[in-house]
């Protein structure tokens, strides 16, 4: 699966409802491939290809890790404490995306 289509099963996995006052931007810098950031606001999910002004937080991280944690097999805050993941912004949203897209 290529990063562009890890992203559009996320938005397609979207939880509106997990998402209900929200309003961010999650932005996702993979190192091996290009930027991405998604747009939650009013419980709608947008993608975008390319780098946001002000996101509210940044992952940085490869595409194997990338594919790694959608799929289940990385966890998220392993694959952070391994140094595969960095965060920039607000790193409590980072724990958010699991409510916010059903991946499994």
């Amino acid at each position: 699966m290529s990063v562009q289509q890890i992203f559009e099963k996320m938005e397609q996995n979207f939880n509106p409802d997990a998402a209900a006052g929200m309003d961010l931007v999650y932005q996702f810098d993979i190192e091996d491939d290009k930027t991405y950031h998604l747009v939650i606001k009013d419980g709608t999910c947008k993608l975008n290809e390319g780098a946001h002004d002000d996101p509210s937080v940044t992952l940085i991280m490869n595409s194997e890790t990338l594919q790694g944690i959608v799929s289940g097999e990385t966890d998220g805050m392993q694959a952070f404490m391994a140094g595969q993941l960095r965060a920039e912004g607000d790193m409590m949203l980072a724990t958010k995306l699991g409510e916010l897209f059903n991946m499994g």
